[in-house]
């Protein structure tokens, strides 16, 4: 019983661990990373999350970083939601074929888009602005985000459907009032996997903007400086990068639990 409880702590120590030397190196400065080895700070030092909270470069990134992520975790919910009603509810010619191409826009690498997306957007005026970013993203999440509702909508009776039709419910009415809320677990778990690959993608992200939606990830890799790089700021930006997706995961950890059920996660 004690090797069964051991195991699963130990496994969490050791992913852990890096987080947890990331912290520690946030509140170091970047001679004492570099001097040698050691599990605390010699010194505490606060000036690196002084300099994020206080230059607007740093902290901008964070907001430009939340205002896309945010925007396309609705839009590619907003529209893979009737998608796939579609799908889990009617048949069509080519259904599942139509249902096959859409996942295979996530089998290519960001790096393909990232010329197209740049050129398009400079020609049309959405080049460093939040909406080119979210809409980048959209190519990648929107496919995903059917996947995963399709399967919670297809574990929802159609009898449902049928009944509220039988009562006189129009569709949106039934739509909103019912049936979304038979699937919030699966609307979390799509909103979820959305915010995460908005969250972390680099690529796309840094091509896309330059000044005004520059988000955090390129603020990050522009840290060098005549001494090297600023490694206790790098650790304070990383550190306050995990905290978004921490306060994520905590309000939909039943419902990702509920995907893995249902075999969509």
């Amino acid at each position: 019983m004690r090797m069964r409880s051991l195991v699963p702590i130990l496994y969490i120590l050791f992913l852990m661990l890096p987080i947890y030397w990331l912290v520690a190196m946030s509140f170091k400065t970047t001679n004492e990373i570099l001097s040698g080895f050691s599990l605390f700070p010699q010194t505490w030092t606060f000036d690196n999350y002084i300099e994020i909270f206080t230059d607007p470069t740093w902290y901008w990134g964070y907001i430009n970083s939340i205002i896309y992520v945010t925007l396309n975790t609705v839009i590619s919910v907003t529209v893979a939601l009737p998608a796939a009603y579609a799908f889990s509810r009617y048949s069509f010619v080519g259904d599942k074929h139509l249902f096959f191409w859409l996942l295979t826009n996530r089998m290519a690498p960001a790096a393909v888009f990232a010329l197209p997306f740049f050129q398009l957007y400079s020609a049309v005026g959405l080049f460093d602005t939040h909406l080119a970013v979210a809409l980048a993203h959209c190519l990648f999440n929107i496919p995903l985000a059917v996947w995963i509702l399709e399967g919670f909508m297809s574990g929802v009776p159609k009898e449902l459907d049928e009944t509220a039709y039988v009562d006189g419910y129009s569709f949106p009415r039934f739509f909103m009032t019912i049936f979304l809320p038979a699937i919030k677990s699966g609307v979390g778990v799509a909103a979820f996997f959305c915010f995460m690959f908005s969250w972390v993608e680099m690529l796309l992200s840094k091509t896309l903007t330059a000044v005004e939606a520059k988000p955090i990830a390129a603020v990050m890799t522009r840290t060098a400086s005549s001494a090297g790089y600023e490694l206790g700021l790098l650790a304070a930006a990383g550190t306050l990068t995990i905290i978004p997706g921490a306060i994520v995961i905590y309000f939909v950890r039943n419902y990702i639990a509920k995907g893995f059920a249902l075999g969509r996660v």
